[in-house]
């Protein structure tokens, strides 16, 4: 346990699902000690205040949901009202909220789908982040949720896979500009990870090649060394690892997290 994180303040965005990578590193963050406040599109009642509430039930820490559209920068005036009256200033801000529209080549990609994935992705992380900057404190730390595809890319996935490489280099970008203020910026990016967005991925491309989904999932683990799929817990405990200090040396990086399946920076 990163003892230090007790009763500090976290924001998690895209948060909704509990078999999410949001959901899972809020549930590490929790483990750790930490007050969460889980952000997506839809935070009155329903999934996200049910995950609120497996958050105070199982670690005995404060849960809030808030409503937010990263995309929208009203939306995220609101939500920064709403954190300021939950804690005075953050310890961590993660930027996981994130979509994947569209399955085209580059020329036949719809350019409202392509738009779209770029607002929430990249443009998301740069308004919330804007707007909480002022209320991190010293030592406090931004976790921007990349992927894999923003170092390799994914065929047909071109606006996602720019996306996340954007947001890796605005990670850096971060990094550098406010290391003097004792804000670090890290970047996680996740592989093969069982999330729903991944399980309709495997369905999408079992139903082009004609095969059983369970298919597509196999050759997907036969490309990770470790021979498994990640889990979202996989992902929240790099990312309250992150957080604490025990990476306190550790800032504008690009953490794989991907069973071996990628070994590059």
């Amino acid at each position: 346990m990163y003892s230090e994180l007790k009763g500090k303040a976290a924001f998690v965005t895209g948060a909704a699902l509990a078999t999410g990578i949001g959901f899972g590193i809020a549930e590490q963050l929790a483990a750790n000690g930490m007050d969460v406040l889980l952000g997506d599109l839809a935070a009155q009642g329903g999934p996200l205040e049910e995950n609120c509430a497996a958050l105070r039930r199982d670690y005995g820490v404060r849960a809030e949901p808030i409503t937010l559209d990263v995309s929208d920068a009203e939306s995220i005036r609101a939500a920064v009202e709403n954190i300021r009256a939950f804690a005075p200033s953050l310890r961590a801000l993660i930027n996981n909220a994130g979509i994947n529209r569209g399955a085209s080549r580059i020329g036949e990609y719809d350019a409202g789908l392509w738009k779209s994935v770029l607002d929430v992705n990249l443009m998301g992380p740069f308004l919330l982040t804007k707007a909480l900057l002022p209320f991190m404190e010293r030592g406090g730390t931004v976790v921007n949720v990349a992927s894999r595809a923003g170092k390799r890319p994914l065929p047909t996935c071109s606006a996602y896979s720019v996306s996340k490489a954007g947001l890796i280099m605005f990670t850096k970008c971060l990094a550098v500009e406010y290391a003097a203020e004792g804000i670090r910026a890290n970047a996680l990016c996740p592989g093969q990870i069982l999330t729903d967005m991944n399980v309709k991925r495997y369905a999408r491309e079992a139903a082009a090649e004609g095969c059983a989904p369970e298919e597509t999932m196999r050759r997907a683990i036969a490309t990770v060394p470790l021979g498994r799929i990640g889990t979202p817990r996989d992902v929240g405990l790099a990312a309250a690892f992150l957080v604490s200090d025990a990476s306190a040396y550790m800032t504008g990086q690009a953490l794989n997290v991907t069973g071996g399946q990628i070994t590059e920076l």
